[in-house]
């Protein structure tokens, strides 16, 4: 019938936490545009939890942490919204890309996801190479047409039935605190990539134990230009390198535990 407008599209903002203090009131203020914003922390200690819980545009739950694709395969289950924008709690939307995000959403023939690329901070200094120039992750999307693969566990990846297209705004992210923090954010994924290895029956190598986080440095500070940021560059590269490191000492750890079981059990 002439005159009749498509609904607004309502989108829901998810989050997951962890000791988020000093990011997640950026992240939350910024994402206060979306018709509901839900959040799930894995018991944080440093106010977190309690800083969401009487915030009046948050719904807030607690769910034990397991691994980043089933803690957000959890969250993506308490959404009310088929469109879904999925923000880690250290990103921040920009005004600009809040229309891109409202105008794309509600497109006719809008795509089923969208990609976001992202500009990375060092504290309150950008970042402008170090590896991450072109660094692009799935952020919008319909519920109904993806989810989160359960081969990996850390740096989860969406499963998206249809197409997807790319946002042209830049989500800003606050990558780097200071360095402790940084550096416990590499040890972990470390961890988590090597449970995924020793999962996938993958084997520690001493030689690529000292090859891959050598790589890792070269490839990023040398051939993807993080000389140019300087002594930010350096210390990025450097903490990367470190969490490659850390994933083989990790599963060589997860390896000898392993033997040593098997050992206990045998009669």
């Amino acid at each position: 019938m002439a005159g009749l407008r498509t609904p607004k599209q309502k989108l829901s903002a998810l989050i997951i936490t962890y000791n988020e203090i000093g990011y997640i009131e950026k992240c939350i203020d910024s994402v206060s545009f979306a018709d509901e914003i839900v959040v799930v922390d894995s018991y944080s200690t440093d106010g977190t939890y309690e800083y969401l819980l009487n915030h009046p545009k948050v719904r807030v739950l607690q769910n034990p942490f397991e691994n980043f694709t089933a803690q957000k395969s959890f969250a993506l289950k308490q959404s009310s919204n088929d469109w879904v924008l999925f923000l880690d709690a250290d990103e921040v939307v920009t005004k600009s890309l809040q229309t891109e995000i409202i105008e794309t959403i509600n497109k006719e023939n809008a795509d089923e996801a969208y990609w976001f690329y992202r500009q990375f901070m060092f504290q309150n200094e950008r970042l402008n190479f170090s590896g991450w120039q072109t660094d692009k992750n799935y952020r919008l999307f319909r519920k109904s047409k993806a989810h989160f693969t359960d081969k990996k566990i850390v740096h989860e990846t969406l499963v998206v039935d249809g197409t997807s297209g790319i946002l042209q705004e830049k989500l800003i992210h606050y990558c780097y605190k200071d360095y402790q923090d940084y550096k416990g954010k590499m040890l972990k994924y470390g961890q988590l990539k090597a449970k995924e290895d020793f999962y996938r029956e993958k084997h520690f190598n001493y030689l690529l134990m000292i090859i891959k986080p050598a790589w890792k440095f070269f490839n990023h500070y040398i051939l993807r230009l993080g000389i140019l940021d300087g002594k930010k560059g350096w210390t990025i590269c450097y903490l990367n390198a470190l969490g490659v490191l850390e994933r083989f000492r990790e599963l060589k750890r997860l390896e000898k535990k392993n033997q040593l079981a098997y050992y206990l059990v045998m009669p």
